[in-house]
């Protein structure tokens, strides 16, 4: 099957376009930039240019749209173009082009969820302005797809939660990866503890498949992994490396206390780590129910022990880390 994959190039993208790879499917990868995988036709496109998206999507029968920009600030005029028009202008660009499906990629950021509470498909979305961007413009992003469902076209959209694990880009690992790879490398001696919903992102790529080929139009699908503490995972990490883990529990309450002073100054070196919404991300440690993924689709995440130790090999087999 002739299949296309937006942001082809991203953590995620890169384990869909080997998840589709591995079921023998000829895959277009779509990014701002040429992938260097000689199993795959690359093209480089705007997602926001719809006459270029719908030209691309010519003859596709099914389109992963993985594209978004990750912001924990209140305003990113970026974000939001990407995040809520980027997803309607590729939508309107599949029903043109004659797609017979397409899967997006939402969040469990862009449901409103309270802390220690349950999300599910029903709960209340991210409307509210003192959220950030990022979960507001997901969830408008969502929006803007039904809205061309409405007009004919066949989408539903899966919402990943903490999406972590290998292959990731060696050059660039995610956010969660670095920290793991920290604690692996015996260079964490203190981390903040709190549970956390963490998903392997092979698990993730699986479940786009499987909402591909059994989701139901204008539905969400949440893909869940399991509630772990990510000081414990970071701990773990460095157990299969070999190394000492993390010794010290940082209280989120002192976090928090010591953030407005510090984030500035990590803005300046390009980290969000002490954002008041990536605080917020460790706190909230909501209850993630997968159920309608798991009983409509046969989703179901491995375990985290088993992905923290294919990540911590991944390091070592790329040379990040010696055992």
């Amino acid at each position: 099957m002739r299949v296309a994959v937006t942001g082809a190039a991203g953590f995620l993208g890169l384990n869909v376009v080997n998840a589709l790879l591995a079921e023998g499917h000829d895959v277009l990868a779509i990014d701002r930039v040429s992938l260097d995988d000689p199993r795959v036709t690359s093209q480089i496109v705007d997602v926001l240019d719809e006459e270029a998206m719908t030209a691309a999507l010519q003859g596709i029968e099914v389109v992963y749209h993985l594209v978004a920009v990750i912001s924990l600030r209140q305003e990113d005029p970026l974000a939001e173009r990407v995040n809520v028009h980027g997803v309607g202008a590729v939508a309107r660009a599949a029903l043109r082009a004659g797609v017979r499906r397409m899967v997006n990629c939402g969040s469990l950021a862009s449901f409103d969820y309270e802390r220690n509470g349950t999300v599910h498909e029903g709960s209340r979305r991210s409307t509210d302005p003192r959220l950030p961007v990022y979960h507001r413009s997901k969830y408008y992003g969502e929006v803007e797809l039904l809205k061309v469902v409405h007009e004919g076209l066949d989408a539903l959209t899966c919402n990943p939660t903490g999406i972590y694990g290998p292959v990731d880009h060696p050059d660039r690992l995610s956010r969660m990866n670095v920290s793991l790879l920290d604690a692996a490398c015996g260079r964490l001696p203190a981390s903040v503890p709190g549970l956390f919903d963490m998903v392997d992102v092979r698990d993730v790529a699986q479940g786009f498949l499987l909402a591909a080929e059994k989701g139901r139009t204008g539905h969400n699908y949440l893909l869940g992994g399991h509630r772990f503490d990510l000081f414990d995972a970071q701990v773990l990490a460095a157990t299969y490396a070999g190394q000492q883990g993390p010794r010290i529990r940082i209280p989120m309450r002192l976090l928090q206390t010591v953030a407005p002073l510090v984030d500035p100054i990590a803005r300046r070196f390009g980290s969000e780590s002490f954002a008041p919404a990536a605080l917020e991300n460790i706190s909230m440690s909501p209850v993630v129910d997968r159920s309608k993924a798991g009983a409509e689709l046969g989703y179901e995440p491995r375990s985290t022990q088993d992905t923290v130790r294919d990540l911590v090999d991944f390091f070592a087999a790329n040379g990040m880390l010696q055992r």
